[in-house]
Formats: structure tokens, sequence, C-alpha cells
């Protein structure tokens, strides 16, 4: 079982690998951490950062080790990484990559209740998220060859390549359940129209949708 971590806001993780390298101020890792596109790795919410940034060195997982002002600015408190905070980093990164979870996009949840939309229209909004897919997918290949261009080297990509790879493989099984969605392949898609047409939902539909499906 994975144990509960004092801190658990992914921020805290982003905290504690831009803060080893050497100790700063709030507003300095904040600037280090979006310039390093580390709201895009990981659902960041910046305004928790004072409160993430004072739990974590009531844990003990970083220390303050003094102040700077900058002209009439107020002080500015800076903290650098204790050796429990590095032991938490190592460990938390551990977990991170060896023990999969279950995680819950919002498009999953979308399909989960796709029976709502006749299929006419569950046709086109799929053909539109394909799209921005497309678009998106061609945008973050353009910005992999640019930094490998200017010799980023590959381990500071490796999550970009990963969230590349995902939408691609969404991209894939939308394609495919588009093309049967289009060409009629899709199992029971009759039954679905025929909900939408006559506003009566088929008995096996009202079935299922009363007592669900079996647990995996």
């Amino acid at each position: 079982m994975v144990e509960k971590r004092k801190v658990g806001n992914l921020l805290a993780l982003a905290v504690l690998a831009t803060v080893y390298t050497r100790p700063m101020h709030r507003y300095e890792m904040a600037s280090v951490m979006r310039a390093r596109g580390k709201d895009q790795d990981m659902d960041v919410k910046w305004g928790s950062l004072y409160t993430v940034v004072q739990n974590m060195t009531k844990h003990g997982f970083l220390e303050v080790v003094g102040t700077d002002r900058a002209g009439a600015r107020p002080e500015r408190t800076i903290y650098a990484i204790t050796e429990a905070g590095k032991r938490e980093l190592v460990d938390w990164t551990r977990e991170l990559i060896s023990v999969p979870r279950t995680e819950h996009p919002r498009f999953a949840a979308g399909l989960s209740v796709l029976a709502v939309l006749p299929p006419q229209e569950a046709i086109a909004l799929l053909q539109e998220r394909l799209g921005r897919l497309e678009e998106s997918i061609g945008d973050q290949r353009a910005a992999l060859a640019r930094t490998g261009d200017e010799g980023i080297p590959r381990l500071f990509l490796i999550e970009n390549e990963y969230g590349l790879a995902m939408l691609e493989a969404e991209a894939a099984w939308s394609r495919s359940l588009l093309d049967e969605l289009t060409s009629g392949a899709f199992p029971g898609l009759d039954v679905w129209q025929a909900w939408h047409q006559t506003g009566e939902m088929p008995d096996e539909m009202a079935e299922i949708a009363e007592r669900g499906l079996p647990p995996d």
C-alpha cells in the first residue's frame, strides 16, 4: 500500500525538484517552475504555493536559510531543501514511476454518459475533438523538434514525449470510434438512435442504466 504523504499536493513535488539545485524564495520558485512548464506536467494551483511551502517547512522538507530584499519590495524569505526533503523527493519520484494509479480524465467522464447525446451529435463532437487533438499533436511534435535542435538533453523532455504519446493514442482511439459510428459498425447503434428518435429508452438500455455494469 502506498503511504500517504505529509504534503501530498503535486505542487510540493515540483517545489522540491526546483529548489534541489539551489535555495530560492517563493516568487523565484514560481518563475522557474513556469519557465520549466511544470503547470503543463501537473495540475498546479499557483495560489496554493504559499501554503505548500509553509507545510513543507513545517514537516522539515524545506528550511529557511535567509532573506533578501530588492529595492523597495518587501523582504523575501529564502528556502533550501533539507536532507529529509531530498529523501522525500527521491521516494516520491520512485512511487510515481513504479506504482500505477487509476486516474479520472474528463474525457472518460464524458464518454461514460455519451448515450445522452444522439449519435449524430456525438459524431460531430468527436470530430471536433479529434481536430483539436491533431492540432495539439502537431504543435507538440514541432516543440519537441525545436528543443531537440537546441541541444536540450532528452532526459529533460521525457514528460513531453509521454504527453505526446498519450495524445496520439487518444487520437487513434477516437478516430477508430468515429469510423465505427460513421460506418454503422458500432454495436447497438440502431438502438441508441431509436431512443433519441422516439424519446423512449429501450428496455435493454433501461435495464443496464438501472443496474449498472458488473465491476471489473
